[in-house]
């Protein structure tokens, strides 16, 4: 019998029943059961003592679940029904008798809901299909459910964890225990989001038996970073790796080997595996938000290899960009918990986590944590860079086509005027590109003091053929080789990967230019600078970038790649020559959503019916481009080819998917052109007209007109710097922080006593301890995050024009700062230089008195000297440690000194604090 003919209850049934079969369920009537026919067997309108079920469905002649089947407009009911599944699962079942069955299924063909009545306060949720009989038979068996085993996950060793990620696990965990089907984990980047995740992987797999995890990533590059994370992690209490202890696999195929315990894998490689077609590794290069599937997009179906409960957890890295349109198809066919991970949300990301938001971490409150480090902002601006420029017209210009890089020399018949915005893109002006690049070779010195080389910096370039220039132009300009500066995108003929590994291992390359390969998620801990080249008006793609610096960096793993540095990695600088900093920034979405899909194949892709929107919005927005760049002979052959003026095509596109349009139209009746309010065959009408339009002959022309498009290199006009130096509102910034502090200091000056020495009994100094300045910076930091010492020092020091060394620890900054708000010192200084100087003049009193110190006891006074620089007193107690332990301690200082031992530490704790 054709669908056409069947009743809507029919029609769901045909449905269900077919979901059934691909999930290993032999469909039966109940006049005809045959249990030998299948290990699990569906019987139809099975009698109950409450009337026939719709479904009962049996496991080895044990019955199991009752599944009641709806209509398909009956969808919106199926929470509604759940009390007559619930009825049918306890009631006696024919030629059986009493039989509580557990599961419970409402579908309508469509959606389909499920109920595990072993659960903890049993609540239903939406799953892709049936599970398999075999495993419905093994939840049958078992003790506890995996939600019961989760209430009883023990309490987390804290050993070796942050704060933040202590908080996120059981945040985490609370939620698995409260059955919260998604939860967001929001870290700012460098807090650890993947060994947060791999923590609470281990616990999972350990405590709650968990079957097997995905650790979904969007490129290859982030799926190798994860497996290394895997790799080395060794839980607390463990001897073994995680690796060691469970299988951990990276897909690079569609094989899932049987044992693997967590499965690491791009979520457009499982797009493909449920799919059941083969993926082109290249499309695993680039996100999935900068990219996109070439053909029509093809709905996930059922794959017996990987049912819907193949994974009981789903972890989904950088979750703010992969997740959405045809990849959301990857998580609804699961049925798992998901766990997002992310530094930048944004409110797409909060609506699809149900705003169950388990960890809040942002990046202010890890720079307070010292978990990140925070940033300044140096500008640089030139004339160009902000106004454009004109070139008048009998100048003699040198053109240049944008993929070709063929140039050729034209003499202009009128002026040419460009816009900043066009810089890069239609004109090239070498002479702003040098002047940046110049100003900035030039204020490294006064960005980054005492640095013998070049820190590592990353520029963020525009386009590829930006990327070349500044490349170039930078070689030049520092008189450098090679491998001094080198390009990182995906396109480089270089190995990117390599590249990369050199730029984060190897003292060269020095600058890396991007376009977008390292723009988010890839680790590159040494970068101390970023410069931006180019604008971004999305503000959580800018908060990705500037993540790219945040990483902090121990002083000995700093040297390895710059020597020249003298402490751990303090802070990062953003270099801003566009304006970037200033510009606002919004969450919207930019029309072009397929950056890396050739433009001639995104117009066949149109031209044959393509039904994705992105493919229409990318289409017209490179179509707007070109009707810019376009001459009117150009526009006129557009014309005669499309049969309509460029602007029509490119309205045509957008009308395909725009709701206003497609109501406008269904409203029409159908002699009118119109719909007669189908609005889904509105919507097929305005795409026929908009891929009409399209023919080989014209796609053919498009591209070699986009093809042909040259820039000009406007060598006629130098430009000019106009300013250089720290971003003006970092100054009223610093002034804030500054103000704040001063006022934390008066407010609490009577409660905390290391603040009262200072302020009003500096006579005291000498009282002040190690532990009592520990723990005046925990407090501060958890009173006022964005009074953490370095913060508070950094403001100053862009106040003070400070051109000395930054401190070494908060615990001296803190001591620094105290002295200058509370008027013992009257301009910034470090503690361990104050501390040298007032050793310096001690020891130059002392020895043009009576006493005169050998160099025996110099070396003693010296080690003294060092500890209380570092520590703020010295006691005989620190005569047990080293490094004077090592040298003899307290007896071996005794014989040195005699009776004066005490009188020399009391002396050197009052003089050299004073």
């Amino acid at each position: 019998m054709s669908s056409k003919n069947l009743t809507p209850e029919q029609q769901a049934r045909q449905k269900i029943d077919k979901q059934l079969k691909e999930s290993g369920w032999d469909i039966q009537g109940k006049d005809n059961i045959n249990f030998n026919e299948s290990k699990g067997v569906a019987i139809r309108e099975y009698q109950t003592d409450s009337g026939p079920a719709d479904y009962i469905s049996f496991v080895d002649k044990t019955p199991t679940a009752v599944i009641e089947a709806k209509r398909a407009e009956e969808g919106h009911r199926l929470l509604q029904v759940e009390e007559q599944s619930n009825r049918y699962s306890s009631s006696d079942l024919q030629y059986i008798g009493e039989a509580s069955l557990p599961f419970l299924y409402e579908s309508n063909g469509e959606i389909t809901r499920f109920t595990n009545l072993n659960d903890p306060k049993p609540r239903s949720r939406e799953v892709f299909s049936f599970h398999r009989p075999k495993t419905l038979q093994k939840l049958l068996n078992q003790d506890r459910t995996l939600r019961e085993r989760l209430q009883d996950l023990p309490e987390l060793n804290t050993d070796g964890l942050r704060d933040c990620q202590i908080s996120a696990i059981r945040n985490l965990e609370q939620s698995f225990k409260k059955g919260r089907p998604r939860a967001l984990v929001q870290m700012a980047t460098g807090s650890g989001k993947t060994f947060t995740a791999i923590t609470e992987i281990y616990r999972l797999l350990k405590y709650a038996d968990a079957r097997r995890i995905l650790f979904l990533v969007d490129t290859t590059n982030l799926g190798e970073q994860a497996e290394q994370e895997f790799m080395k992690y060794t839980p607390t209490g463990e001897n073994r790796k995680f690796t060691e202890l469970y299988p951990v696999q990276l897909l690079r195929s569609s094989y899932i080997a049987p044992d693997s315990k967590v499965c690491i894998s791009t979520i457009q490689r499982m797009y493909s595996i449920l799919k059941g077609e083969e993926l082109d590794e290249w499309n695993e290069q680039e996100s999935p938000n900068e990219q996109h599937q070439p053909n029509e997009p093809v709905p996930v179906a059922y794959n017996e290899d990987v049912p819907i409960e193949f994974f009981d957890f789903i972890v989904i890295d950088e979750c703010h960009r992969s997740i959405y349109n045809l990849w959301r198809q990857v998580l609804d066919y699961f049925d798992a918990f998901q766990v997002g991970l992310t530094a930048t949300p944004d409110n797409r990301t909060f609506g699809y986590f149900k705003e169950n938001v388990v960890s809040e971490y942002s990046h202010e409150r890890a720079v307070a944590d010292g978990v990140n480090v925070g940033y300044d902002v140096f500008t640089i601006d030139t004339e160009i860079t902000k106004n454009g420029k004109e070139i008048k017209a009998m100048e003699y210009v040198e053109k240049r086509e944008k993929l070709t890089r063929k140039k050729r020399w034209e003499q202009l018949d009128e002026d040419v005027e460009y816009s900043a915005s066009q810089l890069d893109k239609d004109v090239v002006n070498p002479s702003q590109i040098r002047n940046i690049i110049k100003a900035f070779r030039d204020n490294l010195p006064v960005i980054f003091l005492d640095r013998d080389e070049v820190p590592k910096t990353l520029i963020f370039a525009k386009t590829d053929s930006h990327c070349g220039d500044i490349i170039k132009t930078v070689r030049e300009e520092f008189g450098e080789g090679n491998d001094f500066c080198k390009k990182v995108t995906y396109k480089t003929e270089e190995d990117p990967k390599s590249v990369l590994q050199q730029f984060r291992n190897e003292y060269y390359p020095r600058i890396a230019v991007t376009v977008d390969m390292i723009a988010t998620g890839t680790d590159v801990k040494p970068i101390e600078c970023l410069l931006f080249m180019r604008d971004v008006k999305s503000r959580n793609y800018f908060e990705q970038m500037k993540g790219r610096g945040t990483r902090t960096l121990q002083k000995e793993d700093l040297e390895r790649v710059t020597p020249s540095a003298k402490t751990d990695k303090t802070h990062f600088v953003i270099v801003d020559a566009v304006g970037v900093t200033k510009s606002v920034k919004t969450d919207s979405r930019p029309l072009e959503q397929n950056k890396s899909v050739d433009t001639k194949d995104l117009l066949h892709h149109i031209m044959m019916g393509s039904a994705d929107e992105d493919f229409y919005d990318s289409a017209a927005n490179r179509l707007a481009r070109l009707n810019k760049e376009l001459d009117d002979r150009q526009k006129e052959k557009f014309e005669e080819l499309a049969g309509k003026p460029i602007n029509t095509v490119v309205n045509k596109l957008l009308d395909a998917h725009n709701p206003d349009k497609i109501k406008e139209l269904a409203q029409k009746p159908e002699d009118e052109g119109g719909t007669d309010g189908d609005e889904e065959k509105a919507q097929e009408k305005l795409k026929e007209k908009a891929s009409s339009i399209f023919t080989g002959e014209l796609i053919e022309y498009i591209t070699e007109a986009r093809k042909t498009k040259e820039q000009i290199i406007d060598t006629t006009n130098r430009d000019k710097i106009t300013n250089v130096g720290w971003d003006k509102e970092q100054k009223q910034i610093s002034e804030a922080v500054t103000e704040d502090f001063k006022n934390y200091i008066r407010e609490n000056k009577d409660e905390i006593i290391a603040f009262k020495i200072f302020y009003d009994q500096p006579h005291r100094m000498k009282e002040v301890t190690y532990q009592m300045i520990k723990d005046v910076v925990e407090q501060i930091k958890q009173d006022k995050p964005n009074l953490a010492p370095l913060n508070v020092w950094r403001a100053y020091s862009k106040l003070e024009e400070y051109n000395g060394k930054d401190p070494q620890s908060e615990l001296t900054a803190l001591v620094a700062l105290l002295r200058k708000v509370c008027g013992l010192d009257s301009e910034l200084r470090p503690f361990d230089k104050m501390v040298d100087k007032n050793f310096q003049d001690w020891v130059f009193d002392k020895q043009a008195g009576p006493l005169k110190f050998n160099e025996e006891q110099m070396e003693w006074l010296r080690m003294i000297k060092n500890h209380i620089a570092t520590s703020m007193h010295f006691s005989k107690d620190d005569l047990d440690y080293a490094p004077f332990d090592a040298q003899g301690g307290i007896g071996r200082m005794y014989k040195l000194f005699g009776d004066q031992m005490d009188d020399i530490i009391e002396e050197m704790n009052e003089e050299l604090v004073a």
